[in-house]
């Protein structure tokens, strides 16, 4: 039975969970578009949500304090990457503005031939064809 379960755990200790929450958040919102496994998707994407609403809402705040206040909450969770985290509030944010919510797709691609692992697309949504 399931009782008390909370989260998934992914066959992995609390530091690789975190590793891989990382990775995956980070090559999201570098690459807006990864392929991997249901799980690991489904693990990833309400993290990368709260992001990009940690992001506007330090870009709608009149009070600059607020502004850094998101900043700096988004740096931390995303390991002090300078990068990432300008393309999160000067890109993505105001992409998302008047979006209240639902900033990711999950687009399902069959299963894996090495060990039949269901596969998806998890990308973000109104993001720029290349």
């Amino acid at each position: 039975m399931r009782h008390r379960y909370k989260g998934k755990y992914l066959g992995r200790n609390t530091k690789q969970r975190r590793a891989l929450r990382l990775g995956l958040a980070m090559q999201l919102l570098t690459h807006e578009r990864i392929e991997t496994t249901e799980a690991k998707a489904d693990f990833v994407r309400a993290y990368v949500e709260k992001l990009i609403t940690t992001a506007k809402r330090g870009l709608a705040h009149p009070d600059p304090n607020r502004s850094i206040h998101a900043r700096r909450i988004a740096a931390s969770r995303l390991n002090n990457d300078r990068e990432i985290v300008g393309k999160l509030f000067d890109t993505l944010a105001p992409r998302y503005e008047n979006r209240p919510g639902g900033y990711t797709r999950k687009l399902k691609l069959g299963v894996r031939k090495g060990d039949a692992a269901p596969m998806v697309l998890l990308e973000l949504v109104d993001r720029a064809e290349a």
